[in-house]
């Protein structure tokens, strides 16, 4: 049961994570997270080239350390396709985050609906590898009939309890991204 709950765990911080990467109408270090910059002959996250900072509620600025990253920084974060323009200022950019339309506001919503839909099939799985488990565990006599009834209760109360949360996530995140 631990480990089940464990891997249902990691479904949801998955989740989490995946929601810090999309944007709502206030700035945020975290929707930065994806953006892949060429650096030192590969790919590199965007925070191992500078310091993030959100001074205002709508601004984001990178203070990039090697000066020569600047252009390929700046070419990352415009080619991202989340809408952003960089403005570089000597070793510093700036990016003023725009207000989202209700069109894009909506696009954002339908693309969180999937990563908590793709997160409940995730934790339905484990649930039925779980439930095979104990199948197996029941035909090989290692647990009783009623011991693995009592465990499969358990696991489909387990799986209820993580469909709740990702449920919660997703209503959480859909009221932040519609708020104007």
């Amino acid at each position: 049961m631990e480990n089940l709950r464990k891997k249902m765990a990691v479904c949801l911080e998955g989740l989490l994570k995946d929601f810090g990467g999309l944007r709502t109408g206030r700035a945020s270090v975290s929707f930065l997270d994806n953006i892949m910059v060429e650096a030192y002959g590969g790919a590199v996250q965007l925070q191992q080239v500078g310091t993030i900072n959100v001074p205002e509620a709508r601004l984001i600025t990178i203070q990039v350390w090697d000066k020569s990253l600047l252009k390929p920084t700046e070419s990352a974060i415009r080619n991202s396709n989340m809408g952003l323009n960089p403005v570089v200022d000597g070793q510093l950019i700036r990016i003023v985050i725009p207000e989202l339309s209700e069109e894009r506001r909506r696009e954002i919503c339908k693309l969180a609906s999937k990563y908590a839909e793709q997160t409940r099939i995730s934790v339905r799985n484990i649930r039925r590898d779980g439930m095979d488990d104990l199948k197996k565990r029941e035909k090989a006599k290692e647990i009783t009939e009623d011991d693995g009834k009592k465990m499969s209760d358990d696991i489909q109360k387990l799986t209820n309890e993580f469909t709740a949360k990702v449920d919660s996530c997703l209503e959480q995140k859909e009221q932040e991204i519609m708020k104007v």
